[in-house]
């Protein structure tokens, strides 16, 4: 079970020891994934900058579908299992966090589950209507949507972050730390997980170095990737028009 017997203070077990709770992967994941949204966020006005769009779009959606396949297969508080809390749980939490006696969770508690659900659905939405902008397949019509798909998901982000600065300061724990060192206050030392998965994480991060150092360097996106052509003739006209200048 994730929710212990609390302090009225804390909301932490008196017998609270710090254990590990996050592995490498999810950690990764998190942190990654907010500096892909972020960067396709700046990059998604300006046309001398699409070969960064798509590769930080690209990146989410390979991310998200990395994080999905480790929501089954990863360690005990990575799985969907694990925090798929419902609409009841989400309302006592709140309730709690009202009362200032939060519920304590080991893993995600409840309305930090609902931001992770939010977060995957919207990310995953984005990257497949810009994917289909860039197919071309469905033409200009998907652009407000993919637009209002990234609006809402900027709002979802905000409002996980307001979420967590609230909950590590009535839980007097430092919740962004904890997805920093992937340590937190548990019950037990078998409330932690028992292995960091640092070869998965390797994997990943050579994965995503891979994808960028071939973008960056050849001006194109890895393996035939949809909008190639489009950043190579991009770049191209580029060179011209500095050319024309020389």
């Amino acid at each position: 079970m994730n929710a212990a017997p609390t302090t009225p203070a804390t909301g932490i077990p008196p017998s609270a020891r710090k254990v590990l709770i996050w592995d490498l992967p999810t950690r990764f994941f998190h942190w990654s994934l907010a500096i892909c949204f972020a960067g396709a966020w700046l990059t998604s006005d300006s046309e001398r900058q699409q070969l960064l769009h798509l590769l930080f779009g690209y990146s989410l959606f390979g991310l998200i579908g990395f994080r999905v396949v480790w929501g089954f297969i990863g360690s005990r508080y990575a799985r969907f299992g694990n925090f798929f809390k419902g609409p009841g749980a989400t309302l006592r939490y709140l309730g709690s966090m009202a009362k200032r006696q939060p519920e304590h969770h080991v893993g995600h508690n409840p309305a930090g589950a609902v931001a992770v659900w939010l977060l995957l659905g919207l990310g995953l939405a984005i990257a497949i209507t810009g994917w289909q902008m860039v197919v071309g397949s469905a033409g200009e019509s998907l652009e407000d949507i993919h637009e209002a798909l990234a609006i809402a998901m900027l709002v979802v982000v905000g409002v996980h972050i307001v979420g967590v600065i609230v909950s590590s300061v009535l839980h007097r724990e430092n919740l962004p730390r904890a997805m920093v060192t992937g340590y937190k206050s548990g019950l037990r030392p078998e409330d932690g997980i028992a292995r960091k998965s640092g070869i998965v994480a390797l994997l990943l991060v050579a994965a995503l170095a891979a994808f960028w150092s071939y973008g960056l360097a050849t001006q194109r996106l890895p393996f035939g990737l949809a909008g190639s052509g489009e950043t190579a003739a991009a770049g191209e006209a580029d060179e011209h028009a500095e050319h024309d200048e020389d």
